[in-house]
């Protein structure tokens, strides 16, 4: 009897780009095909300069499916990539290309992220990251999430618009939050 491989899958809650020592993270929900998304990831890279090696940012995946039929397949293969740690560079490109999101696109997209994965396509064929992109929705909806892009410093939802101005107010604060709960050292 063939014992099956148990594959370990890198779920995009684990994903981070910045400091992963971080005090302060930086959460988005969002959806490949939405343009408030695309501009909202625009933002993100401002601030992840902005605030460089002070945060660290996890994208996590709601497609909004009933209005953007190819979300899903697009959060799969950002998730495949993200296997092959190439999710970053997956991620942006799929922003770049959201309006040709097809499955034969997504493909090329993956070769053009630098993934050398001959089972690409064979994973997006089966969902192999379907109950992946299908937690964080879940997560989302659980946290509250109700229209996309949805942003969570330190786990807090930002209630105001997603802006540079209204992202780096509530990331400023967290940093203060955090500076004030370090530990006194004390002396020996």
């Amino acid at each position: 009897m063939k014992v099956k491989e148990v594959v370990e899958i890198i779920p995009s809650k684990d994903i981070f780009v910045g400091n992963p020592d971080a005090a302060v993270t930086l959460t988005q929900f969002g959806d490949y095909e939405s343009e408030d998304c695309a501009k909202a990831n625009e933002v993100v890279k401002k601030l992840l300069v902005e605030f460089e090696g002070r945060i660290k940012f996890s994208f996590r995946h709601f497609p909004l499916t009933k209005i953007h039929q190819r979300s899903m397949k697009a959060a799969e293969a950002s998730l495949a990539a993200g296997q092959m740690g190439k999710f970053w560079e997956m991620h942006n490109i799929l922003f770049e290309n959201r309006r040709q999101l097809g499955t034969t696109s997504l493909k090329l997209y993956s070769k053009e992220a630098g993934v050398v994965n001959k089972h690409f396509l064979d994973e997006l064929i089966n969902s192999t990251y379907g109950w992946q992109i299908r937690n964080d929705y879940q997560d989302g909806v659980n946290k509250g999430v109700k229209e996309i892009p949805a942003f969570f410093v330190n786990g807090e939802q930002v209630t105001v618009k997603g802006s540079f101005e209204n992202l780096s107010t509530a990331i400023e604060a967290a940093l203060k939050k955090v500076k004030k709960k370090a530990p006194v050292k004390q002396r020996a």
